[in-house]
């Protein structure tokens, strides 16, 4: 094996990186926002850009690139500026944690789960950024709105990765990975131990969490359209509100590779060797498919369920969801100890 200067293996790692968190964001909107959405909903979606629509996000692209780059009056103009870059850079941070392959990694961190779990909450900074900054009613209430819910799921979100961690006895992704590919269910290992299976609750809870962390209907309170307008993103135009828009399926992508990773085995497929090289080629594709299934759901209740009201956000979290996923952790720590 050919050891590579560190410079020129930090601009792969790099490259590799801006790869993974903008490649998947294309693919989500056109199947899911354009595509799926319009079928649900009885109509085509977009078809006049390439074949099918398949261009269209380009043109969105293009469009938003072309706008004015607006500042309002009072705005706190560096913060303003500042807070698309804060909410993407957050995407970039969770996806190097997130393993590809048995080799095919950015960062192998003993303590990748808490890494992906304390960044992940990077995102709320840059949007109360754009609420303050704007010197707009809408976008403040927008931006306290965020910062209240994404505070509120939070803590159900790490409670349900909790289970997991006790289970595969690690905080490593990759660790986590490998746990599943060579684990067993009560005695029989011919499909390993998929987490989804034995910490069904935990995936439930986390699914339902990772929704209200990406701001998706139906808890979509910080930018309701019928009530602030856009919320946080009101005073935004041009390049700055499309790396909003980058930043907000960007991560709905990289969340979905870390549910893959902690409940759906990553890259391994069962029936195959996880130590196989094999998976350092297919492994990214296998992580890819699982995206897809795990996105599928995040837009098919996007496109289902309508908006919670403020009150029913908060108790959902605090009288639902803790509870419950403190309960599967009582419930995993007994089993992990009996067996």
């Amino acid at each position: 094996m050919i050891g590579l200067a560190f410079w020129i293996e930090t601009t792969f790692r790099s490259a590799g990186g801006l790869a993974a968190v903008l490649l998947p964001a294309g693919p989500l909107v056109y199947l899911y926002l354009f595509k799926m959405m319009s079928f649900m909903q009885s109509r085509l979606g977009p078809m006049e850009a390439g074949p099918a629509g398949s261009m269209q996000l380009l043109a969105e692209v293009g469009k938003f690139l072309q706008k004015e780059d607006l500042f309002p009056a009072k705005a706190d103009r560096i913060v303003f500026a500042a807070a698309p870059f804060v909410v993407l850079v957050s995407s970039f941070l969770l996806v190097v944690v997130v393993p590809f392959g048995p080799d095919a990694w950015f960062v192998n961190l003993d303590t990748g789960v808490f890494f992906a779990m304390a960044v992940s909450s990077v995102s709320v900074i840059g949007i109360l950024m754009a609420g303050w900054a704007s010197a707009s009613k809408y976008s403040m209430l927008g931006g306290l709105r965020a910062a209240g819910q994404l505070i509120a799921y939070e803590l159900p979100l790490v409670l349900a990765v909790m289970g997991v961690v006790i289970q595969a006895g690690t905080l490593n992704m990759q660790d986590i990975v490998l746990a599943q590919a060579e684990g067993e269910i009560f005695g029989f290992g011919g499909i390993g131990n998929p987490f989804i299976i034995t910490q069904f609750l935990g995936f439930v809870i986390f699914m339902i969490a990772m929704q209200a962390e990406l701001t998706q209907p139906p808890f979509d309170m910080p930018v309701a359209e019928s009530e602030l307008v856009t919320g946080y993103i009101t005073e935004y135009s041009g390049m700055r509100f499309l790396l909003f828009f980058i930043g907000e399926f960007a991560t709905a992508g990289i969340f979905a590779m870390i549910a893959s990773v902690l409940f759906l085995g990553g890259w391994w497929v069962p029936g195959i060797d996880p130590d196989s090289n094999l998976f350092n080629i297919l492994g990214p594709a296998v992580m890819f498919a699982k995206v897809l299934g795990v996105t599928f759901l995040v837009f098919w209740f996007r496109i289902t369920y309508p908006r919670f009201r403020e009150d029913q956000l908060q108790k959902l979290a605090w009288k639902v969801l803790i509870p419950l996923s403190l309960l599967n952790i009582v419930i995993t720590g007994i089993l992990k100890v009996a067996f």
